[in-house]
């Protein structure tokens, strides 16, 4: 009877050990996953910060361009200046027989 009592504990400290230790290795992965994510951060932060300058610099050159040339357009720059047309001037017909 004592072995049978002995087996029933050793059956349930197994049981136990495994979901404490299978617990334990989930625990220490995610210490180690959010250790390892924790140091990476600031590089993550500092590229995300060099992409959104990258695009503001674009955005900004376009915007610069754009009213470059409304300004252009309201100058009327590429006009040719209207100058004295040449008036039209009758030229004698020539009749036959006269």
């Amino acid at each position: 009877m004592e072995q049978a009592v002995i087996a029933a504990l050793l059956v349930v400290g197994l049981i136990i050990g495994a979901g404490v230790g299978a617990s334990y290795a989930r625990a220490k992965r995610g210490w180690t996953d959010y250790q390892t994510i924790r140091t990476s951060v600031p590089g993550a932060r500092r590229n995300a910060w060099l992409a959104i300058r990258g695009v503001v610099v674009k955005l900004a050159v376009i915007a610069l361009l754009l009213v470059g040339a409304a300004a252009y357009a309201a100058s009327g720059g590429g006009e040719e200046r209207a100058g004295p047309t040449p008036s039209v001037t009758p030229t004698p017909s020539h009749r036959a027989g006269r």
